[in-house]
């Protein structure tokens, strides 16, 4: 059963593109609008990806970056990750003015974590393609993939597992390790069709 309605992911993603404008073309953070759905004021995990336009999945990211746990009420935790996706992911330089009419913005809402326990070689049975995120934690290490990646990567469970550890700065069998944390999540997401264009529920 969904938790966030379409109207309201619409409205999150509506939001980003502002915040993304606003701070790109003024240096201004803007502030939750005054019909913020009650809903919203709710503390949850949120992920802003800015994807270019007519790029291949494995091509097309501008940025991506947000809040794994539930420390800021989402409204505000969108505005947030959408100015920190534009202009802070140390992968890519700043996002310009000129290019925000060549991005699509996807907002993904997350569930809380939940740790995976029991024996390190039963991970991959514990997650699943399709509806999972993961997070993997070892010692000052960790590394996030959202639930959409392996889709568009095309990986199995034990892939996934070890693209998170790659991702984390780690060995790709460090989820074998015992010493090694995972944790699984899933998330709601919408996403323009077109730059500014409609806003749909991106299923997995």
């Amino acid at each position: 059963m969904y938790k966030i309605k379409d109207e309201w992911g619409e409205f999150l993603v509506r939001l980003a593109r502002r915040a993304i404008e606003e701070y790109v073309r003024n240096g201004r953070t803007i502030k939750p609008p005054e019909d913020t759905p009650p809903e919203l004021w709710e503390k949850m995990g949120v992920f802003v990806t800015l994807n270019k336009r007519h790029a291949p999945p494995q091509m097309a990211l501008r940025g991506c970056i947000g809040f794994p746990l539930p420390v800021y009420p989402l409204v505000e935790a969108t505005i947030k990750a959408a100015i920190y996706a534009a202009v802070d992911d140390p992968r890519f330089p700043p996002v310009r003015e000129s290019e925000l009419n060549d991005l699509v913005i996807e907002v993904s809402v997350l569930t809380p974590p939940e740790p995976i326990e029991g024996p390190p070689e039963e991970r991959p049975k514990k997650i699943k393609v399709g509806r999972d995120g993961l997070i993997i934690e070892k010692g000052i290490y960790s590394g996030l993939l959202l639930p959409q990646v392996p889709i568009e990567w095309g990986w199995d469970e034990e892939e996934f597992l070890a693209q998170t550890c790659w991702k984390a700065g780690l060995p790709p069998d460090c989820w074998l390790d015992e010493s090694t944390k995972v944790y699984r999540f899933t998330a709601e997401i919408f996403e323009e069709e077109k730059p500014g264009g409609p806003v749909k529920r991106k299923p997995l």
